[in-house]
């Protein structure tokens, strides 16, 4: 049953998106070698944000989805080794709207996902660090100017 729940909410996530999505982005289900379309998984594409180092970038994130979606949130991932402070190694996004225990909400939609990735990308959270490395040259580059 909640299959049908997942499959029937993405059907209408992938309607409102081909209606209105922001510009510069892409949001699309896979499509399979026999041409058949794989609501479970989408292709996306990211565009960085005007007025920020990530300004005329593209960056590419897959989304997977659950049969528990929307009660779940999807695993949203860029390629491994995607270099950012709340990115893991493995390329999984560390965002609270994607953190089922406690920022989720089944209202949540990719519209709202994709636009928090896009800010999160240029405004990282210190408090929720993913990677090592790109967790101390933000803080080494950056948080010394928050006290002048």
């Amino acid at each position: 049953m909640s299959s049908g729940i997942a499959r029937g909410r993405l059907t209408e996530e992938r309607k409102s998106w081909r209606k209105n999505h922001p510009h510069g982005f892409v949001a699309k289900p896979e499509t399979l070698p026999d041409g058949t379309v794989n609501l479970m998984v989408w292709h996306c594409t990211i565009p960085g944000k005007a007025g920020t180092d990530w300004e005329g970038g593209y960056f590419p994130l897959t989304l997977h989805f659950s049969e528990d979606y929307p009660s779940k949130p999807p695993k949203c991932k860029f390629p491994q080794g995607f270099f950012h402070p709340n990115v893991y190694p493995s390329g999984t996004v560390c965002l609270s709207i994607l953190n089922e225990d406690s920022g989720w909400r089944p209202a949540i939609t990719v519209k709202q996902i994709l636009v928090g990735i896009q800010d999160l990308l240029d405004q990282p959270n210190p408090a929720d660090p993913a990677q090592t490395e790109g967790y101390h040259l933000f803080i080494q580059a950056f948080i010394p100017f928050l006290f002048y």
